[in-house]
């Protein structure tokens, strides 16, 4: 009685062992493929979703206050001829917090042609404690409604780059630090997004793409 229950016990055995192989060769296929698709797809920018504005036009112009109860201009041309950044954000956005050490990281290597202004809405929100707490006493931060509705801000964190003009560069949901990194190169090459620069440049993005057409 013993035998065929030992039997079956290295037959079952030895097949567990032909599925993980298997499954290890799977696994390997996938991530390659995965490397090969990383390779070939090109780094998406910031998604500049906005109903209101388009890159090109005039940034709207709104002298507004600050919380320390300073006046801040929001658009027009800069007197100190920098652009600004105005980046949305808010107290109760998980995403805007995670994005805060590269938000201050960006705006610092930028700082000889950017001024930073922070924006946020929601009065009954504990904004003094959120400046303490993530250290943004550096920036003018903006409590306001018609700021973001100005701007038509649906979604956070977005990003609007007004250049020295007083014109909007560019502008965008920012996830990451490379979303904001993309919104100055697209203000540099004085295109409305990074995608746009992509469209314009397919053969940088797959080069077999071009050859095939």
């Amino acid at each position: 009685m013993m035998e065929p229950t030992y039997g079956m016990l290295i037959i079952s055995n030895i097949f567990l062992w032909i599925v993980v192989i298997v499954l290890a060769l799977v696994i390997f296929a996938l991530t390659r493929q995965i490397g090969i698709l990383y390779e070939r797809v090109a780094p998406a920018g910031a998604l500049a979703m906005n109903k209101n504005l388009k890159a090109g036009q005039i940034a709207p112009e709104l002298a507004l206050q600050t919380i320390d109860a300073k006046v801040v201009t929001v658009g027009g041309r800069e007197t100190a001829g920098k652009s600004q950044l105005l980046f949305f954000l808010s107290p109760d956005c998980p995403v805007c917090k995670t994005l805060i050490p590269a938000l201050k990281s960006a705006t610092k290597a930028e700082a000889d042609w950017l001024t930073t202004i922070l924006c946020s809405d929601g009065m009954e929100l504990d904004h003094q404690g959120y400046i303490k707490q993530q250290g943004l006493q550096a920036y003018p931060y903006i409590v306001s409604e018609l700021l973001g509705k100005t701007y038509g801000v649906a979604k956070l964190p977005y990003a609007v780059v007004i250049d020295e003009k007083g014109v909007i560069a560019s502008m965008g949901i920012i996830n990451s630090r490379e979303h904001m990194d993309s919104l100055f190169e697209a203000k540099e090459k004085n295109l409305a997004s990074i995608q746009e620069y992509f469209k314009n440049n397919l053969h940088l993005v797959n080069p077999d793409k071009v050859k095939s057409s």
